[in-house]
This record gives structure tokens, sequence and C-alpha cells, in this order.
């Protein structure tokens, strides 16, 4: 076995949430940089490990995969007996995980991407940020939209706890 590898960018935000699932289950592993202002992603060998060019691809040992919740669900059943538990036990409780998994991908992270984009990786590219969508789109933390986090005291003592786990400081500071 050669070990967990994860190819992506510590600034994606997909890679990063790879990331934060192998520090909760306190694993060994190498990122290996792609570089996205290069376009590294978008060539070989880098679609050889995700023909639809995109951050991250994973390997754990001769297993590989690609999509960022697949690999943290791998990663989460997997490891099951390493570090801080990260699956629920019981039909019920994994049915509504699941279903949190899913608002998050389809309603959450679709609305996020945009401004996200325009904020946070136009800068890193340096283009300029297009200030009509980002205020159509206005929903993210760590842009100056953050007041509407702020503004929900349920969502921001959210932010606030998955923002403090270790996993997370680890990874995003």
């Amino acid at each position: 076995m050669s070990g967990i590898k994860v190819f992506g960018h510590p600034a994606s935000t997909a890679t990063r949430r790879v990331l934060i699932a192998l520090q909760e289950k306190d694993l060994d592993f190498e990122l290996v940089h792609v570089e996205l202002k290069d376009g590294e992603h978008k060539k070989q060998p880098f679609l050889s490990r995700n023909p639809f060019g995109k951050v991250p691809a994973f390997e754990d040992g001769d297993f590989k995969l690609f999509e960022s919740r697949a690999i943290t669900q791998y990663i989460a059943h997997e490891y099951a007996d390493k570090g801080n538990q990260l699956l629920s036990p019981g039909s019920k409780n994994m049915a509504i995980l699941a279903m949190g998994m899913e608002i998050e991908a389809h309603e959450f992270d679709s609305v996020a991407s945009k401004p996200g984009w325009e904020q946070i990786c136009k800068n890193f590219f340096g283009l300029t940020t297009d200030q009509a969508v980002v205020k159509e789109e206005e929903y993210l933390l760590g842009t100056p939209t953050k007041k509407l986090f702020e503004e929900r005291p349920h969502v921001s003592a959210w932010v606030a706890d998955i923002t403090s786990r270790p996993s997370s400081q680890k990874i995003l500071l």
C-alpha cells in the first residue's frame, strides 16, 4: 500500500472537505498539489484520476476515487474505528445525515459557489469580481456577505462549531 493521497488544491472547498475528514480520522495522508491557475486539473495525468477535471482526486493504496462527498463517505466508513466518529448509528440517524448531505450538495453548495467564485476564486486568479453576481447571490461566510450567517443565530452557531474543530483549524488556517 502506498498510503493515502489527495490530489487537489488547499484553497478548494471540495479539497478542504476531504482534508478535514482525514484530519477528523487522525489519518496520515499526502496532499499532492494540483495548480489550478495553470489548469493542471484539466490535463493529464490529473484527468486520469478524475475525468471531469475537478479537484480533488483520492487514492488509498490501489483504491481510486473522485468526488469529495463520496471520498468523505469512504473515509468515514473505511476508517470508522479511527479518530472521531463521523457516522451516526441507526437507520434514522443515517437517513438524517444523508438528507443533510443532499441539502448541502444541492441547495447550499450551488448557491454558495457563485459568490465564492466571484469574491474568492476570481481574486485568486487575478480576475475582476462581478458585483452584480455577488449582489444577486449573496450567501457566503469568509466574504463581505458573512453578515447573512451572523444574522441567523442557529446557522452562526453551527458555523462556529464546525470552524472551531481542530480538524478545521488545521485545514482552514
